[in-house]
């Protein structure tokens, strides 16, 4: 199932200056970066869309809801694809989903990515719950996008 809520400039423009705070504060690091790998039994799930251009000047998300059965797992988000152009980079977040099918991003899981085939997010310890994944538009969606995200839990 695929949500589609749309972000008003004003929000748009908190998920920007968040995901280019989170670059700035990744940008200098030499150091080198782990993802945690989900261990246990994993379970994916996949999901795919199509991000269209703003209307209106509004850039628009695409929400996707899942569930983690057990608490203290770990969640690994990829962005398997997307495009064209197959270079588009994405706002990406992983959150809890709102009554009214938006997500709320966690503090300090979202980023700003093209597709690669690591994950681009990860986290452990998460408790058993509502999740969900936001595919956005950060500015530069011209035509539609096609993507693909995989969600691995545990």
């Amino acid at each position: 199932m695929t949500c589609t809520s749309r972000f008003t400039s004003a929000v748009a423009l908190a998920v920007l200056g968040t995901l280019g705070m989170l670059a700035a504060a990744c940008g200098g690091s030499s150091d080198a970066t782990t993802v945690t790998t989900p261990t246990g039994t994993v379970t994916t799930d996949t999901f795919t869309g199509t991000l269209n251009p703003p209307v209106n000047g509004t850039f628009q998300a695409n929400v996707h809801p899942f569930t983690v059965n057990t608490a203290g797992g770990t969640i690994s988000v990829t962005l398997v694809s997307a495009g064209p152009p197959s270079t588009i980079q994405l706002g990406l977040g992983l959150g809890n989903p709102s009554a009214t099918g938006s997500c709320s991003i966690i503090s300090g899981f979202a980023t700003q990515t093209s597709a690669g085939s690591t994950a681009q997010l990860s986290g452990a310890g998460a408790p058993a719950g509502a999740y969900c994944i936001a595919v956005v538009d950060i500015g530069n969606v011209l035509q539609s996008v096609n993507y693909t995200v995989t969600v691995a839990h545990t």
